[in-house]
This record gives C-alpha cells, structure tokens and sequence, in this order.
C-alpha cells in the first residue's frame, strides 16, 4: 500500500469527485464502492459511529488487546472511529485507508489517513497489532482476500475484527411480507450482485478468518430495530439510531446500485424510496437488521 506521503495520497484529481444524480462519489478506483461521499453520506457515516457505540457498549472493538502499537482501519470512512482510537491510545500509531480523502485535516498526531483499496496488495513496511473493518459488506468483490491479506500483515498475536450489518433486513414475524421494503432489499441486493458485488458475504466472516490462518475466532450478535417497535428502553434506543440511519442513507444506498445494476431511473429510484420511508416508520412492521462482530487472533509463532 502507499504511504500517506505518496503521489497517490496529495494527487488531487483524487478530489475531483464524480457527480451523478445528485450525489457524489469517489474517483480513485471509480464505480467500484456505490455509496455516496458526499456531506450528506458523511453526516449519516458519523451517526452510524454513535450507533455502533451503544451497540457494543462503548467499546472500539471487542477484541482483547493491550498496549497496541500499530493499528490499521480499513474503509475508514470519515475516520471517526480511527481518530477517536488514536485519542484512546495515545502510544498507538493508526492509519485509516479508503478510496475517498474526505478525512478531515486536522487530526490527532498518532493519526494519518491514505487512499487505498484494501482488495489490493498490501505493502505495509510495519506489522499491526490490530486491523479494524466496519460497515464493509457492501465493499468488497472478494472479502476473503481482504482477510489474507490482514492475516499477513498482522504481527503473531495481533488481531482482526470486522463488525458488520448481516442483509437483509427480518422480521420476528410475517409483517415484512410483501411491504415495499422487502422488495426494495432483494431489488439492491440482486442489482448489488448483477454489478459483481454480493452483499450477503457478512455471514461468512467466520469460515473467511478460519480459511486466513486465524485461530481463536470469536462471532457475537447484536440486533438493530428498524425502529421503535420492540419493547425496552436499550431496543428502543437502537431502533430510534438505525431508523434515522435508514432514513438518511435510504437514497445515497439506493441510487447508484438501483440505477447502474438494476435499470431504474432516478425518478424511479424516488418513488420506490419514498414507499421505503413509510415501511421504516410503521411500528406494526417488525422488522430489525442482524449484526455481526467477528474478531480472531494471529497464531504466535513457533
């Protein structure tokens, strides 16, 4: 990989953002990641943080380390979660790869950002202690590669934990059937999958880190409502973040899958979102998203 001093790292035709129906999205390795970048997809990226902070008990991550040194957070995305490491960890040096720049500048000193596509070689010159991945299950063409490679540029010991939605969207019952947000998920998932991307490989995570080499492989599971219709206060506080995430990510998610894998128009993509809206606040609808957290460790060496 480049350092973040690279030609790659300040060439700004990396800033020169693709437009496309009204939204923005990268330029380096264009097309490849379908979310948008924009202040809106950013904005909602950073919400999300706050959503995965209630969901693991304020925890970064849930694998065991002590006194990392190097650290590594792939699809880093607005860097919230790699900043406010290197704020949790002071000694630790952590570096925050994506294929968008739109980290911010100012950041903590143990703290540095490059563009990357973690489906590539990996050239670190350093080892990691941990290698961090959230939200990817919509990035990557083939996440087992991604694995090996974090696999061989951990240090023996060092650890690697993906946390992550599971797609679809349940239900605990029937009330899903039929609704236009079932129908929008299998339209993005199967249009996700026609552009050669699947979306449902969250649920492999466990068989990818074993195939890696990776031993001591644990996988926990949390729920998020897709909004307040369960009872409990905690349930009701997930479904209060993960329905406002929806809500506001509903057309960045839609847009460029819809239109580029599934022939819609983006006039059609509105109106299918805007019956996606009414399914998301109708409480006699109980659905919720399962989510994933996979950590393992690198064997020590013999």
């Amino acid at each position: 990989m480049t350092p973040h001093t690279s030609t790659m790292s300040v060439n700004s035709s990396i800033y020169d953002y693709i437009e496309e129906n009204g939204r923005t999205y990268h330029r380096y390795k264009e097309g490849k990641y379908m979310l948008p970048n924009d202040e809106a997809e950013m904005d909602r990226l950073d919400l999300q943080h706050q959503l995965w902070l209630i969901t693991l008990y304020d925890q970064l991550q849930l694998a065991p380390i002590s006194n990392p040194q190097n650290v590594l957070d792939i699809g880093t995305g607005t860097g919230i979660w790699a900043i406010e490491f290197a704020n949790k960890h002071p000694s630790a040096q952590v570096i925050g790869s994506d294929l968008s720049p739109i980290q911010p500048t100012y950041v903590p000193p143990n703290c540095q950002f490059e563009v990357d596509d973690a489906e590539d070689q990996w050239n670190y010159s350093q080892r990691f202690d941990l290698i961090h991945g959230r939200a990817l299950v919509t990035c990557f063409k083939d996440p087992g590669t991604v694995v090996s490679s974090a696999f061989d540029a951990l240090l023996p010991g060092g650890y690697l934990e993906f946390q992550d939605v599971v797609l679809p969207m349940r239900a605990i019952d029937d009330t899903i059937e039929g609704t236009a947000l079932q129908h929008w998920q299998e339209k993005t998932i199967a249009s996700a999958a026609t552009l050669g991307t699947s979306w449902k490989n969250s649920g492999n995570y466990t068989q990818y880190f074993e195939n890696a080499g990776f031993v001591d492989v644990v996988e926990q599971h949390f729920q998020w409502p897709m909004n307040t219709w369960p009872k409990g206060t905690r349930m009701k506080t997930l479904g209060t973040y993960w329905q406002e995430d929806m809500l506001r990510g509903l057309e960045g998610l839609s847009m460029a899958v819809l239109t580029r894998g599934g022939g819609m128009k983006k006039e059609e993509v509105l109106e299918l979102t805007a019956e996606v809206r009414k399914d998301i606040h109708n409480k006699n609808i109980h659905a919720y998203l399962p989510i994933i957290v996979v950590y393992g460790r690198k064997p020590e060496q013999n």
